[in-house]
């Protein structure tokens, strides 16, 4: 489903990805782990090519990303992307966020389009807020709001990138409980995020990542209770006392 070859990333003299070869098949939770800088977030946004990339291709669904125009659009559209900050359209309503990709992008008519946001907010738990502005919401719904938004492209393969970042604690787990029913429901996903127990949950498989290259690639329980290498086992050592 996602396929990345020899992919290179740089920002001026700084080598942000490093070689990446990955081949994520339909279907699989790939859960991205590493320390800040790693890399993580742009790996992320590389395949829907929000950051281009230096050298190598990168393939979703078996079409290699093209640099720009039209065709980048539609395959932007089966790649729903949801970022730690919701980038909700202030002005417009909970509904009409849902129902605005798919209007203009996929051009389905007002009401089919309105009939499916209502049964996205509906699977993520906030039908009732749909005349609402983002504002009106706590963050955990915007961000419910923002997944809501991204399915209702009907994307082949679902980036978060650190989607509870941003989020008070209490927020997180509702979030997380909507990403692990998408999970559950077999949606081709990357996920970057520091919530451990939702990667030894739901992922498939985790690739740790440390300076722009990925160290490790192992299932989470292997990868959680046996880590291979010094760097991963530094970095959970870190984070699994706290």
């Amino acid at each position: 489903m996602i396929e990345m070859r020899d992919v290179q990333k740089h920002f001026g003299a700084l080598h942000v990805l490093k070689d990446i070869n990955l081949s994520i098949p339909a279907g699989q939770v790939t859960i991205v782990l590493g320390p800040s800088g790693s890399g993580k977030s742009t790996l992320c946004r590389t395949i829907n090519r929000l950051e281009p990339i230096d050298s190598g291709t990168i393939a979703v669904d078996g079409t290699v990303l093209p640099a720009e125009g039209k065709e980048l659009a539609q395959l932007r559209a089966d790649v729903g992307m949801v970022f730690q900050s919701f980038n909700l359209f202030a002005h417009k309503s909970i509904l009409d966020n849902v129902t605005l990709g798919p209007i203009k992008v996929r051009r389905m008519n007002k009401a089919e389009a309105e009939k499916l946001g209502m049964s996205l907010l509906e699977r993520v738990g906030i039908a009732s807020q749909k005349d609402k502005l983002p504002a009106q919401l706590s963050g955990g719904q915007q961000q419910r709001v923002a997944i809501a938004r991204a399915l209702a492209m009907r994307p082949k393969v679902m980036l978060f990138d650190e989607p509870t970042s941003a989020l008070d604690p209490e927020m997180v787990n509702e979030v997380l409980d909507v990403m692990t029913s998408l999970a559950r429901e077999g949606m081709t996903m990357l996920v970057v995020t520091h919530e451990m127990g939702f990667a030894r949950r739901a992922g498939d498989r985790v690739l740790f990542m440390a300076d722009g290259e990925i160290v490790e690639d192992a299932p989470p329980e292997q990868f959680f209770t046996d880590p291979k290498s010094a760097r991963a086992k530094d970095f959970l050592s870190k984070i699994l006392t706290h």
